[in-house]
Parts: structure tokens; C-alpha cells; sequence
């Protein structure tokens, strides 16, 4: 299984609810993507916040494998959300980060 994660540096003029749709959107990818398994999002409750470096959201999404995880990242809906996201965030694509791991 692949966990495919992302943080995020809002800025700080993004709405909860606007946040709240764009993950709607995502976790309703799930319904036309074989393979993915699973989708959580919301913000960050580190106490580390020294750490956590203005990463104040993310969201992970589960796959079955590294294909199912790369036919996502091939999808139109999703390079779509994926524009916007960056559109909401500190300095663009410098305000979202991944990470990717088997677990």
C-alpha cells in the first residue's frame, strides 16, 4: 500500500470552507479511481510548532499500489484540485509538500 501525503501552507485569507471542498473533491476522486483506499484531511495538531514549518493542513490518501497512486496523479479531476490547491497556498507550489511512503 502506498500512503501519499500532503501538507499545506495556506494562506491565511483560505476559509475553512473552502478547504472543506477541496478536500470533498478529493475524497471524491476515490469513486472514479480504482485503488484508492482511503482519504483523511484537516489541520495540523502538532504541539511541535517549531516544527512543523507552516504546514497548518494536510491530507493523506491511501492506495492499493504505486499504480493505483500514479493513476491519480495522472487524473484530470486531480491536476485540476491540484492547481487550485496551489493557487490557495503560500508561494504556490513552494506551499505544498509530499511525501509518499509503503506502509
Amino acid at each position: 500500500m502506498i500512503r501519499h501525503f500532503v501538507m499545506l501552507r495556506f494562506r491565511d485569507d483560505v476559509s475553512a470552507a473552502t478547504k472543506a471542498a477541496l478536500y470533498a473533491e478529493l475524497a471524491a476522486l476515490g469513486d472514479h479511481l480504482p485503488g484508492m483506499t482511503g482519504f483523511h484531511a484537516g489541520p495540523n495538531v502538532s504541539v511541535e510548532t517549531d516544527l512543523i514549518r507552516g504546514n497548518r493542513d494536510a491530507f493523506w490518501v491511501d492506495f492499493t499500489d504505486a499504480a493505483a497512486r500514479d493513476a491519480y496523479l495522472a487524473d484530470d479531476r486531480h491536476r485540476d484540485i491540484g492547481e487550485r490547491l496551489a493557487g490557495l497556498t503560500v508561494d504556490g507550489l513552494d506551499g505544498i509538500t509530499v511525501v509518499d511512503m509503503e506502509v
